[in-house]
């Protein structure tokens, strides 16, 4: 919750906008190898949209691998295409992480817009999302205002008559009133960092 917006995930305020059922397969955690192997197979098909924003985990976590990254995420892209109308999928931002993962969010954008060329998807570009305001101090997760933002970039992409951030009346003084919200969670993330370096000293 950030000052009375909605903690909802980015899809599903897309999914209020463009006045759609919403479905989610998504798992906290999950890499595109277990979204391939665990999730694909629950996928209906004649979705009108299917949104696809996987990798995070992968680059954040040891092995990564772009091309295997590349090859499993084609895989899955070319199953969702066959169960949608429209395909939608994301890039990921390219500040990503304490420490930062770069260069491999780099890598893992460039296989997502091959992929999504290959398919006919849609791409909605994260590659500068990562304000203070859209993400908590982990440069990792969105706040719920960073959720209405990627819904709002997702619905332009699309083309969509109206804006998720327009379902929500509070969402600019929301936006203005975060600080002090912001200041205590970077608070409470820097201490987590001090602890982790006298445990797990480098």
């Amino acid at each position: 919750m950030t000052l009375g917006v909605t903690p909802l995930s980015w899809a599903q305020w897309l999914a209020r906008a463009l006045d759609l059922p919403y479905t989610s397969y998504a798992v906290n955690g999950a890499r595109v190898a277990d979204v391939r192997r665990e999730q694909l197979a629950r996928v209906r098909a004649d979705y009108d949209v299917a949104t696809l924003y996987v990798g995070v985990n992968d680059v954040r976590g040891p092995g990564w691998d772009a091309a295997t990254y590349e090859r499993e995420l084609d895989e899955v892209a070319d199953a969702l295409a066959g169960r949608c109308e429209r395909l939608l999928m994301l890039t990921l931002p390219l500040a990503l992480g304490r420490p930062t993962s770069a260069p491999r969010p780099v890598e893992a954008n460039a296989a997502v817009r091959r992929v999504a060329a290959a398919h006919g998807a849609t791409v909605v570009d994260l590659e500068d999302f990562g304000s203070w305001t859209t993400v908590l101090p982990d440069v990792v997760h969105p706040t719920a205002l960073g959720q209405i933002e990627i819904a709002d970039r997702a619905a332009h992409a699309l083309n969509a008559p109206l804006a998720p951030s327009a379902l929500v009346p509070s969402y600019s003084a929301s936006r203005a009133r975060y600080a002090p919200q912001h200041a205590r969670a970077l608070a409470r993330d820097l201490a987590r960092r001090g602890i982790e370096r006298v445990v797990r000293p480098r």
